[in-house]
């Protein structure tokens, strides 16, 4: 069972905007959704509360996107709320930036994740730094929805985890939901953020189902949930990979006798490191698990801030279940490739060896 962590904002300054943000009622029972519709759903919501709101990209207008997920958009609000661009993602962003200085609220799709790398110098060189280039007087309320990480063996460029790249960059912030619920309402919260966010959607991840409460608000950005509660080792991890930890956390309580918590970070900047820090004083053993490759990965400042803030609290080293230091493999590899129960099993055994 989920836990929500309660605590006050841990930042400032970014009250939504009304009514952008105000729930839908909801009529009947609460709808269940694949992560793709609740995509859809937030999008079409937003939209409907507020003018401003302008949904672009490759594809997304007639086709409704390459995984149908902006499916409808444009003949609810017309061709000049959702409009399909050419293929060109630095000018995607470019455009962007241009419609929030001007007051809009821009949420441009970068088709695949490997498609952002045309757009790195429009959102590292300027996306990111507007807000403090202008001394916070002008907000950068754009929301950049990228497809991304691996399991649905694509093609080159079609699986890739980006999010080291904009963590890295001081001024975005970085959100990737698990659940269809957290998808909706992580979305709702990210546009009205008035600084520019990195909206990663898990792909394989487009089909799950779960319930979406769409009239009573989420969990904001900056909050991890506790997906599994546990005793004996702290999983973190986010997006695509909360379902494979929940799943090892499974077969370590029946094959092992292990108790495993698993930590959805929901939100990789602004991080919840106190959510981390409650769990790790719980266990005293961590692992980490991300797609991405190894080496500066996510999962090496997460295991560099636990040690140097939890050393006393630690029983044994933080380990890392993550992808291999190569390009990202053909599909008939990718399983191989991507880091799974197994691996992450590997990991609790090695740490609950320690003494």
């Amino acid at each position: 069972m989920t836990q929500i962590i309660e605590r006050p904002p841990m930042f400032g300054g970014d009250e939504p905007r009304d009514p952008l943000l105000t729930p839908v009622p909801t009529v009947t029972e609460t709808p269940t959704l694949t992560m793709a519709q609740a995509i859809n759903r937030a999008l079409h919501d937003a939209m409907a509360s507020d003018e401003r709101v302008l949904v672009f990209g490759e594809d997304v207008a007639i086709l409704g996107g390459v995984f149908r997920v902006t499916e409808g958009l444009a003949e609810t609000f017309g061709a000049q709320r959702c409009f399909d661009t050419p293929l060109a993602e630095s000018a995607i962003v470019g455009i962007a930036i241009g419609m929030a200085v001007r007051g809009l609220i821009p949420v441009p799709e970068i088709q695949f994740d490997g498609f952002a790398a045309p757009a790195f110098d429009q959102i590292v060189s300027h996306l990111a730094k507007y807000r403090t280039r202008t001394r916070g007087d002008v907000d950068m309320p754009v929301t950049i929805r990228i497809p991304s990480f691996g399991g649905i063996g694509a093609v080159e460029h079609h699986s890739e985890s980006t999010e080291t790249y904009w963590l890295h960059t001081a001024g975005l912030k970085v959100v990737v939901p698990s659940t269809p619920s957290d998808a909706y309402w992580l979305l709702r919260h990210s546009i009205t953020s008035r600084d520019p966010v990195i909206y990663l959607e898990p792909k394989r991840r487009y089909w799950a189902r779960g319930p979406v409460d769409t009239s009573t608000p989420g969990l904001p950005l900056g909050r991890a949930a506790v997906r599994r509660n546990g005793t004996d080792v702290t999983v973190v991890t986010y997006g695509p990979l909360v379902a494979t930890a929940l799943s090892a956390a499974d077969v370590a309580a029946e094959q092992h006798g292990a108790s495993l918590e698993v930590i959805d970070l929901r939100t990789l900047n602004p991080l919840d490191f106190e959510a981390i820090s409650e769990s790790v004083r719980r266990t005293g053993r961590v692992v980490v698990m991300h797609e991405g490759p190894r080496t500066l990965g996510f999962g090496a400042e997460l295991a560099a801030r636990i040690s140097e803030e939890l050393f006393y609290e630690l029983e044994a080293p933080v380990l890392r279940a993550t992808g291999f230091d190569t390009p990202y493999p053909p599909a008939r590899l990718e399983k191989l490739w991507l880091p799974g129960v197994d691996r992450l099993l590997d990991c609790v055994e090695r740490t609950l060896e320690q003494p």
